[in-house]
Order: C-alpha cells, then structure tokens, then sequence
C-alpha cells in the first residue's frame, strides 16, 4: 500500500459533503432536511436510503428525534438511523434504545486519495456506461444474492446523479459490477458485486481502476466507499488499496410488528 494514501483528517465540511454526496449516489424516493439533518424517505430494503443521518459529528439535540419520527410517520413508514460510533451520540443510542430500536450492520466509511491509491493494471476489461443494462442490473439478481434486495439496489442505483456503471465480462457474461459516483468533490464507489464463481480473480480491483480513472479525468482528487465491518475480504481489499478508515457508523431501526 502506498505510505501517503490516507488523507488527513475530515473537517466538518467534508463530512457533510460525503453524506450529501451518498445521497446523491444512492438517492431515497424523497429526501427532507431538519437542522444538521438529512432524511432519506425510502419504502425500500436499502438501509443507507431510507435512513435520518446526521451532518455534523457532534452532539445532536434530542429533540430532533421525535420531529424525525414524526417526518417518517407522515410518510407511513418507520423511522431508522444512521449513527456514527462516537461519543458524541452516546445520549442519542440510549434514548433509540429506550424506545425498543435495536442496532444492526456496523459499516466503515473509507477514504483515499484517488492519485495515491495503490490499483494494479486490471485483470479484466471494464466497460463504463452511464445507465445500468440489463446485464449489469442481473449481477445484483444472481446466484448468491437476496432477489428482492438486489432488485431494490438496482432500482436505486439506476437513479443516481452523476454516475456511471462499470462491468467486467467473461465468456460475453457480465459477472462483475460496480458503480461510481461523482458529486460534492468526492467521487464514490457503490454496488460492488462479483459472481460466487468469478470471485478472487481480481475483478473488483480493476473495477476501482476504472472508476479511479474516471474521477481523476473529472478533476477529483478524493475517494470514499462504505463497507459492512464483518465482511472483512472486502475492508481488507480495500485497506491494501490505500482505503483508510474514517468512520464506523451503525444503522438503528424499530423491529417489524
């Protein structure tokens, strides 16, 4: 990994800068704001679209969560949290807690800058397109993925801002996808997949090639991802790529009746 990977620490106006820009990358039905803010509005199984995130990583005032619950309620739909593992929302947690909310899917926010990541020559050819095809979308239907959570990730992604979806092929099958994002200064990376059978050949790295060849054609010099924290091929993946960890966050959601 290259020594001078990571970037220096987030100021505040980066963070809410990424948190923007994961919206605009993977964009709820609606979208409202509340001061320090943002509510995605999703009926949806894409947690990270139909969650309230906060845009500054310091104490939020409690008072927020019953205006957010009842912005979720207008909407018919549950209320759920993506919170940062930081002292700072300790009080928060508690009172989600004390209100029956239960955690689940701790993800790392990763970022690199797109000059100093460490991306061997691709293994494979990608081809970039700014609309998801047919091929593209059936990856996230395939063997070993959830059909109903794949069909609503391909539905969301397709509406993303300032895209593009990459695809590798083997055998004129498309058995690897992701898509990339570029918005708010930060280009982003989103719906990685590979085929079960197609995994360990080197296919997820030369996708993060091509989107990094793309952000620096479009002028942008940093990079973020989110991966789940147990799957730990991918975080390691990453980290050997020069992804640095700049934040765990948790999602906090009412069970089902």
């Amino acid at each position: 990994m290259s020594g001078d990977a990571a970037l220096p620490a987030l100021s505040a106006p980066d963070i809410e800068a990424i948190e923007h820009a994961t919206r605009d990358a993977v964009p709820p039905e609606q979208v409202q704001a509340i001061d320090g803010w943002t509510l995605g509005l999703d009926s949806g199984t894409v947690n990270r679209a139909r969650s309230a995130v906060p845009l500054r990583h310091e104490a939020p005032d409690l008072a927020a969560l019953d205006l957010i619950e009842a912005r979720y309620a207008e909407q018919g739909l549950r209320a759920a949290f993506r919170l940062p593992v930081l002292p700072a929302f300790d009080d928060l947690r508690a009172a989600l807690r004390a209100r029956g909310y239960v955690m689940k899917q701790p993800t790392r926010v990763m970022t690199g800058r797109v000059e100093a990541l460490a991306l061997p020559l691709p293994a494979a050819p990608v081809s970039l397109a700014q609309a998801p095809s047919a091929a593209w979308n059936a990856v996230f239907l395939g063997e070993g993925f959830d059909p109903v959570d794949g069909a609503c990730r391909v539905g969301i992604l397709a509406r993303a801002r300032h895209a593009v979806f990459a695809g590798v092929q083997a055998q004129g099958q498309t058995v690897a996808v992701g898509m990339g994002s570029f918005s708010r200064g930060w280009a982003s990376v989103h719906g990685m997949r590979t085929l079960p059978a197609h995994r360990g050949g080197g296919l997820a790295s030369a996708i993060l090639a091509a989107l990094r060849e793309e952000a620096r054609q479009r002028g942008l010099s940093r990079m973020f991802l989110q991966v789940e924290a147990g799957n730990t091929r991918a975080v390691a993946l990453y980290q050997r790529i020069g992804f640095a960890p700049a934040w765990v966050y948790e999602y906090w959601s009412q069970p089902a009746d």
